[in-house]
């Protein structure tokens, strides 16, 4: 099996003076190629931190973090930054959008920074946007003129347009109503589908639900792993 994602006891201890105080403990974790996993546990449990070590925000204080097969545990920021745009793809809780921005100026800044040339960027832009299910008259607006759902189906589109390997998602549905929750999850199921890996960190039962296989986290380590009872996946239910 082709594995994109690999920790192998990772450890990331952070230090206030002499207090050092470990937020992952020895964290082993594989992830294949197109696979769609959701991590659950407690506040404090150490989920935001382990998604920064695959999303090369974070580098552990000991262990190794593989992504599509290379080290990029001691890599340095520079080198992080680069396989950061290319590999990874986010998406926040709080959207991340710049309200200044219009959506197309938001979603193409993965792009500039790529220095892809102007019109490629509007064509990767407008399909990106019709990935996730928006439509092309939100270009011109900013985000505040569009709703919460609709932001976060732009911050999603932000997040596919350069064709990245993986797809975090840090508690994306955490700030919406059941309805444009439902729908940022068929949005995540048909990338995943599509071929897109997608890890996703959840306090919801509903949205973990909809992955291949929950991990539970608490105090830093993975205590279990579980398969999903999918009847009660959010996209698969008609409350809300």
């Amino acid at each position: 099996m082709s594995y994109i994602v690999e920790l192998r006891d990772v450890w990331k201890i952070y230090k206030t003076g002499d207090i050092e105080t470990p937020a992952l403990r020895g964290v082993d974790l594989r992830v294949a190629r197109g696979e769609f996993v959701a991590i659950m546990g407690p506040s404090g449990s150490g989920k935001s931190t382990l998604l920064n070590m695959i999303g090369l925000l974070d580098k552990p204080t000991r262990g190794d973090v593989v992504l599509a097969g290379k080290d990029v545990s001691r890599l340095s920021s520079r080198e992080m930054a680069f396989y950061r745009n290319y590999l990874i793809g986010f998406v926040f809780q709080r959207f991340n959008l710049i309200g200044r921005l219009s959506v197309m100026e938001n979603v193409e800044l993965p792009l500039v920074a790529r220095g892809v040339p102007r019109g490629e960027r509007e064509r990767m832009v407008v399909e990106a946007l019709k990935m996730v299910g928006g439509e092309e008259e939100w270009l011109r607006k900013k985000p505040t003129q569009l709703s919460g759902g609709q932001q976060q189906r732009v911050a999603i589109a932000r997040a596919i347009v350069g064709k990245p390997a993986i797809l975090l998602a840090d508690e994306p549905t955490g700030n919406l109503d059941r309805a444009s929750a439902r729908v940022v999850m068929e949005t995540f199921k048909t990338l995943n589908e599509k071929g897109l890996t997608v890890i996703t960190v959840t306090h919801d039962p509903e949205v973990a639900n909809c992955s291949h296989v929950i991990y539970v986290i608490r105090d830093g380590r993975i205590v279990d792993v579980k398969p999903p009872v999918k009847e009660k996946c959010i996209a698969n239910t008609g409350t809300g």
